[in-house]
């Protein structure tokens, strides 16, 4: 005589013959976790470090926090002195913002333009007034991420290779934010 079980005894008996398994497999898994583990750190600490050599690596110049202070507030200043508000951004050679000063009065809107001209100057190693003319030739340009093709962004450079950018956006035209980045730039020795 074969004995039938009820839809809930079944879903009952199912459930424990999965939780057993799943302990025995967690069980499993557990201890096999454990054991390697000692194993494993004897054989990290065993392993000497990997030295690269001089052809493997590079050395770049990055811009210091006294210098991308000094050209901020030199970028401010000669802003102010022709009654002009506006925010400067320094960037490092990735385009990394090293610091951003938003001068009194300055428009919300400069703050973000000011680091983005920044990082397009880095980036092509080149002022970004002279970048907008490129735009007729290549529009896709302005698509790149983190990019703003007004004037207003310029490069810093050691040894003709760029370390940082000096944005400055919020003057009423790009060619004074230019002007002010430039003064910027000017004052770093």
């Amino acid at each position: 005589m074969k004995k039938t079980l009820s839809r809930r005894a079944r879903i009952a008996t199912g459930g424990a013959v999965l939780a057993a398994v799943a302990a025995g497999t967690f069980g499993t898994v557990a201890a096999n976790a454990s054991a390697p583990r000692a194993a494993q750190d004897s054989a990290v600490a065993a392993a000497p470090a990997a030295a690269a050599g001089k052809r493997d690596t590079t050395t770049s110049t990055h811009l210091t926090i006294d210098a991308a202070n000094e050209a901020a507030r030199a970028a401010l200043k000669a802003a102010e002195k022709e009654g002009q508000r506006i925010t400067v951004a320094v960037v490092d050679r990735n385009g990394n913002t090293i610091l951003t000063m938003r001068g009194d009065g300055a428009g919300p809107q400069s703050y973000e333009s000011a680091e983005k001209k920044a990082f397009t100057a880095v980036s092509w190693n080149a002022p970004t007034s002279e970048l907008e003319g490129r735009l007729e030739n290549a529009p896709n340009l302005k698509d790149i991420p983190g990019t703003l093709f007004l004037g207003g962004g310029v490069p810093v450079t050691a040894d003709k290779a760029p370390i940082a950018g000096i944005g400055v956006a919020g003057a009423p035209s790009g060619t004074l934010d230019e002007k002010f980045a430039q003064a910027g730039a000017a004052a770093i020795d």
